[in-house]
């Protein structure tokens, strides 16, 4: 993961960020590759180290990237 190294998060935040990536995962056809993983996991690290801690948010944020980004 990228751009990433020095960023740290509140316990509480972790949680959140955790929720947010199995109930993402949760709402995709199965299986879900890695790669759509890692992508989702980027984007909700992206969103809290930015300052989002709602779970709800962080989610969709998350499916939502990855349904227009490019996969690059």
């Amino acid at each position: 993961m990228k751009d990433f190294a020095h960023a740290s998060f509140s316990p509480e935040k972790i949680e959140a960020m955790t929720s947010a990536l199995q109930s993402a995962i949760d709402t995709l056809p199965e299986p879900v590759s890695s790669h759509v993983i890692h992508r989702l996991a980027e984007a909700i690290l992206r969103a809290a180290r930015d300052g989002e801690s709602s779970q709800l948010v962080l989610q969709r944020l998350a499916l939502l990237e990855l349904q227009i980004g490019t996969g690059d």
